[in-house]
């Protein structure tokens, strides 16, 4: 079976019907899905799926194979999706697998927040070179009565990529209001953080997140090269403390192992985040993030955060559902 389409996966609302069109082909004609349960999983209706089938029929869409540059994306997609339990997968093509995965991830990683965005929404939003990227790529339009939350503190120093910077652009992309955490990411004690939270008014913006109606968030790795430590928020001493105890990754600051636990570290009672129960609880958690360096941080990232949303590049995809195979069967 397969699909004719040749433009890049997600990148245009054409783009996005076409994909899940050939989603649908593929539930039904390959995996022998029913029209309810593939409904389910594309949160549509039964009449549309029957819609998109025909269409497909009539586009000479399904045949023996499912032809086309989205067949495998696709196939990838669904491996993703049933591994991980999550709603939906976005793998972005790249054009080579050693080149660059970000820009691909944040063109797609755009197209889907241009459409996923609506009016009334409150989203909790974190940081990273996936995120800021992305911003070129959303559709700009104005939305009533949205919100945007960042869910750390800024930066001390000006940087690259800031979190109050991003939350504050994602926010007038859209003409909504943007709250942000009036601190640093990271403070000097545990003392500080208590303090600023409960006398400084941040404790009003941690409570709004509690009823995030989604996040958007992308995943740090351990090594030398992550922002938490070229920022300067991480010592190697600390750095090195935290890979020890089995730590693959951050999110938000929040440092994990590859089973998706917490690591114990005297770090995470200084950081100016949201708690990850918190990000969970969010119904639609959106993550965006990829590259070789991530392999371990996303497969932690994964079972931490339970996204049902994954926007990834194929060269990171396949990785992932290796490491993920492979855990599974040491377990």
């Amino acid at each position: 079976m397969a699909g004719q389409e040749t433009g890049a996966a997600g990148q245009t609302q054409g783009g996005r019907n076409d994909r899940m069109r050939l989603r649908a082909a593929w539930m039904y004609f390959v995996e022998q899905m029913t029209q309810n349960d593939i409904a389910d999983v594309l949160g549509v209706g039964r009449v549309t799926v029957v819609r998109m089938l025909a269409e497909a029929r009539s586009r000479n869409e399904v045949k023996i194979a499912i032809e086309g540059e989205l067949s495998e994306a696709v196939r990838i997609e669904r491996q993703l999706e049933v591994m991980f339990g999550i709603e939906e997968a976005i793998v972005a093509p790249i054009s080579d697998p050693a080149a660059d995965p970000i820009p691909s991830i944040s063109a797609a990683t755009g197209a889907f927040l241009s459409e996923a965005m609506k009016p009334g929404m409150t989203i909790g939003v974190g940081w990273g070179r996936t995120l800021f990227a992305s911003l070129a790529t959303i559709n700009s339009r104005s939305l009533t009565d949205f919100k945007v939350i960042s869910l750390l503190g800024g930066v001390s120093r000006v940087r690259r990529f800031n979190p109050a910077e991003f939350a504050w652009r994602f926010a007038q992309t859209f003409q909504g209001e943007g709250y942000l955490i009036p601190a640093p990411a990271v403070v000097d004690s545990a003392a500080t953080r208590d303090a600023l939270i409960t006398r400084c008014g941040i404790q009003e913006i941690f409570e709004m997140a509690d009823t995030l109606d989604a996040v958007v968030v992308s995943v740090g790795g351990i090594d030398s090269a992550t922002t938490f430590y070229r920022g300067g928020f991480l010592s190697e001493e600390q750095r090195q403390e935290l890979a020890d105890r089995g730590a693959v990754g951050d999110l938000l600051f929040h440092f994990y192992d590859r089973n998706g636990e917490l690591i114990e570290h005297s770090i995470n009672d200084r950081v100016m985040s949201v708690d990850v129960d918190r990000i969970r609880r969010a119904p639609l958690r959106i993550m965006a993030s990829g590259g070789v360096d991530k392999a371990e941080a996303m497969l932690g990232a994964m079972r931490l955060v339970r996204p049902t949303v994954l926007i990834t590049d194929e060269e990171s995809a396949r990785t992932l559902l290796k490491n993920g195979a492979s855990q599974s069967a040491s377990e």
